[in-house]
């Protein structure tokens, strides 16, 4: 658990009832269940509401008959913004969470802090580079673009690379359903079972992988592949792309992290509530963060009533 020492004695007033950090489906929708039961709170979203939504041009697993990731983030972020008890710090960026007896404290990068009782954090993932990766050899300071970055201009009769099996390959494939196309989607065991929505689509080739070195020329991508059996190939395309996963990007202070950098929920102080993708790999989903982020919100709405025993997790 969190150190649960007091730093420093309660505000006078708190500036609101829930701080939010993070403008996702899961932090929009914790803001918007507070306002539900009557709780003011902040959102604090560096950049746009669901600004990842909107490179999702399709969707097939959320519920409204929503069919592309634009569509429902413009739902989402028409009705936070008509939310009254919710004031949104957009364009600014949570540095810091500090958690006391009795209050939580959020420090934002130009130095001005928030109180309240509870905080919410739904600050989600970004995406891995090569170089996190032990399963890649390329050149360090290689950046190369995920696949959802891809359109299909870029993919039209052309081989691509694909490295890591994440689940964006099949958000990919489901957006550009008549595209021709080749993905060579090289894989570690960690993501064998990511890949099975992508495996019985002809346009795919799997190559599950022990080891992969990158080369890169101006015009074309080879890579040297040690299968899990040992054998050696090379394999080439006319681009390489990303979809290797991601990483969690909770700010500073007081919040508990696994090895991998995920915030389990039951190991952090109770009053910071972590909600969506940050909680773990496994459930990288719109619908389990919306989930998550309604439910961190009942918690804190709970917990201040002391109907949990004083436990927010």
């Amino acid at each position: 658990m969190a150190d649960t020492s007091s730093r420093a004695g309660s505000p006078a007033t708190p500036d609101t009832d829930l701080i939010v950090i993070g403008g996702g489906p899961s932090g929009c929708s914790a803001a918007r269940m507070a306002a539900s039961v009557g709780m003011r709170s902040v959102l604090i979203e560096p950049e746009s509401l669901c600004r990842n939504l909107y490179r999702i041009p399709a969707l097939n697993n959320v519920l409204g008959g929503y069919t592309s990731g634009p569509e429902l983030a413009d739902s989402i972020a028409t009705e936070l913004k008509n939310t009254e008890l919710c004031r949104l710090e957009l364009g600014r960026r949570a540095t810091e969470l500090r958690a006391d007896d009795d209050h939580t404290t959020v420090t934002l990068e130009t130095g001005a802090r928030l109180t309240a009782p509870y905080a919410i954090v739904a600050t989600g993932v970004g995406p891995l580079q090569p170089r996190d990766t032990p399963w890649i050899t390329a050149p360090f300071d290689l950046p190369l673009p995920p696949l959802w970055q891809a359109d299909a201009y870029d993919a039209e009769g052309r081989t691509l690379l694909v490295l890591g099996g994440d689940r964006t390959i099949g958000t990919f494939l489901r957006a550009h359903p008549t595209t021709p196309t080749r993905l060579v989607v090289v894989y570690p065991e960690s993501d064998d079972y990511k890949i099975e929505e992508i495996r019985d689509d002809p346009r795919v080739t799997l190559r599950p992988v022990e080891h992969v070195t990158l080369h890169l020329s101006e015009d074309a991508a080879t890579a040297d592949i040690v299968d899990r059996s040992g054998k050696r190939l090379t394999v080439t395309a006319d681009a390489v792309y990303l979809s290797i996963g991601n990483a969690p990007t909770a700010p500073s202070g007081d919040i508990v992290r696994d090895t991998a950098g995920y915030c389990l929920p039951s190991a952090q102080h109770p009053r910071v509530i972590v909600a969506g993708d940050l909680r773990s790999a496994r459930f990288q989903r719109i619908m389990t963060a919306l989930g998550s982020g309604s439910e961190a919100a009942l918690h804190a709405y709970y917990a201040a009533r002391e109907l949990l025993n004083g436990d927010a997790n």
